[in-house]
C-alpha cells in the first residue's frame, strides 16, 4: 500500500513523521471550506474532511489520509482566518474563554471512507493587547483554524487542554 496524505500542511507531515510515518505522495484537494448557514462545527469539520478524502482520486494500490481542524466557539465556527483583521478577531473572542478544537481525520481505501472525531476542550488565557499584536506579526497564525497553533508560538497562550494535543 501507497500512503497519500491529502494535505499541503507541515504540521500534518510532522505529526505523521512523529510516528514513524512517511507519505509515498502529497497530494492536496482543492475543496471549498465555506460553512453551511446553521452548520456546526462537529458536522462542519466531519464534511470538509470527507470532501478532502473524496477530491483524492487513487489506484487500488493507494490509501489517503485527510484531515480538518475547526475551533469552535459555542455553536461558531472559526476557521483559517483570511487577514491579519479576522485573527486579531478570532484571538479577541477566545482571549479568557474555553472553546473546542475539532479535528475531523479521513481515511479512504478504494471506495471506503472512514472518518473519526476528536473534540479537545481548551482555555485560552486573557491576552493583553500587546500579546496580540506581537504574535499577530510573526505570521504564527496564517493557516491556522481560529487563529492559533497550540503546538507553535501560541502555547504560551494556553493554561490547560483537555484531550488531545495534536
Amino acid at each position: 500500500m501507497k500512503l497519500i496524505l491529502g494535505s499541503g500542511s507541515p504540521r500534518r507531515r510532522e505529526i505523521l513523521a512523529q510516528v514513524g510515518i512517511v507519505p509515498f505522495e502529497i497530494r492536496t484537494p482543492n475543496v471549498d471550506e465555506t460553512p453551511l448557514k446553521k452548520e456546526l462545527p462537529l458536522e462542519y469539520c466531519r464534511r470538509i474532511a470527507e470532501k478532502k478524502i473524496q477530491a483524492l482520486e487513487l489506484a487500488d494500490e493507494e490509501i489517503a489520509i485527510c484531515a480538518d481542524t475547526t475551533v469552535a466557539l459555542g455553536r461558531k465556527i472559526l476557521g483559517k482566518p483570511i487577514d491579519r483583521a479576522e485573527a486579531d478577531r478570532f484571538l479577541s473572542s477566545l482571549s479568557g474563554r474555553r472553546h473546542k478544537v475539532i479535528t475531523c481525520v479521513a481515511v479512504k481505501k478504494q471506495n471506503k471512507i472512514k472518518t473519526k472525531e476528536v473534540v479537545s476542550r481548551v482555555k485560552m488565557r486573557v491576552l493583553s493587547p500587546q500579546e496580540k499584536e506581537i504574535y499577530l506579526d510573526t505570521g504564527d497564525w496564517q493557516g491556522k483554524a481560529g487563529g492559533y497553533g497550540i503546538q507553535g508560538l501560541a502555547s504560551s497562550f494556553i493554561p490547560w487542554i483537555g484531550g488531545s494535543y495534536t
